[in-house]
């Protein structure tokens, strides 16, 4: 009798601790089959360099990949970025780029049509708005018709896709940057105008996010805005000699206030689509929050300075120049929150991603979304 009672102790214990240890790896239990995403080179893993073609570029060639990877891997970083903790939470291989394989891929366990340089609105709204001419490499309509595409040949028929989307987690950007990225590039334009279209930015985003609800998707995370206030390109391109411009951070202060209006803007928008769409469960991911941490306490992240590229130029902010092979590094991108000035390292990746998936970053941290 007393061995039999120690045997079925230790086959609970076991049991308990494979339980444990499955729901560290797999959000959960959740058990979502399939990641697809859509975004911008924050997250893109190879669709841009892939359209490249043979064409030279520095993407193609170290440091970029040189954490991870040991080589580049399509992801402009020096690593991981955001989607690959995801895809590692879920417990699902890393997630392929989509344009290679678009025509013939069956995708099994999702894909990524995030590309590098994507806006949220089209080119023709800024040059019918602004006569303003921007060339983004993709937009978020472009990649949703992608999906469509996709989801056509491997999901024939919407019974066949509302299934397959149906046990996938959906991740919509971050997106939207681009949008204003190209605006504030340009000295010549008032700073003030991207706070005129940011609704439309914001309700283009609201519109993805519906359009891939009516598809039929049943769990999709929405990022916000990074503080672009405490982005080194932008604390290079746009200097003050006003002290009064600068935060405590040493951030600047109206580029960060207008990260949180888009934010806000967001935030609301996915109010709205909760409201219409019982039962679907639409996550806020605050990515504001998440970088926030280690721009206030980088020395509690092995940060020596959040506000300075590891891979550029001289300057007091590294981007004085591109990051390429030749380019000079400053240390370990270890130490480094910020990867080329306006990408991000694995590190600062992997903090963003642990407080989404464990919280608070998250209104529903994706390790407990079931």
């Amino acid at each position: 009798m007393g061995s039999r009672t120690c045997s079925s102790a230790v086959v609970l214990t076991i049991s308990v601790v494979a339980v444990l240890l499955n729901a560290d790896v797999a959000l959960c239990g959740c058990r979502y089959k399939r990641f697809f995403a859509f975004g911008d080179s924050l997250i893109d893993t190879g669709n841009f360099v892939y359209t490249i073609g043979n064409g030279p570029s520095p993407l193609k060639e170290l440091p970029f990949g040189m954490t991870f990877f040991k080589h580049p891997s399509g992801r402009i970083s020096d690593g991981r970025v955001v989607v690959d903790f995801y895809a590692e939470a879920l417990g699902l291989p890393l997630l392929p780029p989509s344009i290679p394989e678009e025509a013939t891929g069956q995708f099994p366990t999702g894909a990524n049509f995030a590309v590098f340089g994507s806006t949220a609105l089209p080119p023709e709204y800024f040059k019918t708005k602004y006569n303003f001419t921007v060339n983004p490499p993709s937009t978020l309509d472009r990649q949703l018709a992608s999906f469509k595409k996709v989801l056509a040949r491997i999901a024939p028929g919407a019974v066949a896709t509302r299934a397959l989307l149906n046990d996938s987690l959906v991740l919509v950007g971050e997106i939207g940057g681009n949008d204003y990225n190209f605006w504030f590039g340009n000295p010549s334009k008032p700073r003030a105008t991207p706070e005129e279209y940011l609704p439309d930015v914001v309700a283009r985003i609201g519109a993805a996010v519906q359009e891939v609800i009516d598809l039929g998707a049943r769990t999709i995370v929405v990022p916000d805005n990074f503080p672009i206030g405490c982005v080194p390109a932008y604390l290079s391109a746009h200097q003050s000699n006003v002290t009064a411009d600068y935060d405590e951070l040493h951030c600047l202060k109206w580029y960060n206030e207008f990260s949180q209006k888009h934010n806000q803007a967001l935030r609301q928008e996915l109010v709205r689509i909760r409201s219409k769409n019982p039962g679907v469960k639409v996550v806020y991911a605050d990515y504001y929050g998440a970088a926030m941490q280690f721009v206030q306490k980088p020395q509690a992240y092995g940060i020596a300075d959040p506000l300075v590229a590891c891979c550029g130029g001289n300057g007091p902010y590294h981007t004085g120049g591109a990051c390429n092979s030749s380019t000079k590094l400053w240390g370990s991108p270890d130490g480094f929150a910020s990867w080329d000035g306006l990408h991000m390292t694995e590190k600062a990746y992997k903090i963003v991603s642990d407080g989404v998936l464990d919280g608070p970053f998250a209104d529903t941290p994706l390790r407990h979304l079931c």
